[in-house]
């Protein structure tokens, strides 16, 4: 099997959707990162790995501040619109992205919503990952303000 993954933070990134958005489901942070980190890899069921830190970071983000993701979120939608009403695909990306650019002050705020957008196309269509830039780039500009 080939290895599409080459750990850059790009790949790392995917896999933190791939992480968030299977968490959706139920399932346990450290199982489901893991996972996600050693899935295409042809990595033994049992053989121990050493998951990046920049994806467990990503992760236990989200997980940590997805309360305050969530409001914040849904505070930027359109009226008649709620986090109910999205895809699990389009909350796993803004909450990703939003985390990024909120919280995970290594990677500048354009690079983490490019990323984003880029996760989108891969896994959604054009239209989410619009969706997706468009929201974000609410607080892209308000933080650069600041």
């Amino acid at each position: 099997m080939t290895n599409l993954f080459k750990n850059s933070r790009r790949d790392l990134r995917e896999r933190a959707f791939q992480t968030l958005f299977s968490l959706e489901t139920g399932g346990e942070f450290v199982d489901a990162t893991a996972f996600a980190f050693v899935y295409d890899k042809n990595i033994g069921e049992d053989t121990e790995v050493d998951v990046p830190a920049f994806l467990l970071n990503l992760v236990n983000g989200v997980v940590d501040h997805k309360d305050e993701l969530d409001k914040e979120i849904s505070d930027h939608l359109k009226d008649g619109w709620s986090l109910d009403r999205l895809t699990t695909v389009d909350k796993s990306l803004l909450r990703l992205g939003l985390y990024e650019i909120k919280y995970f002050d290594e990677t500048p705020d354009r690079v983490a919503l490019n990323e984003v957008i880029e996760i989108a196309k891969k896994y959604s269509d054009e239209t989410s990952a619009k969706f997706v830039n468009g929201l974000l780039s609410q607080f892209v500009v308000t933080s650069e303000e600041e």
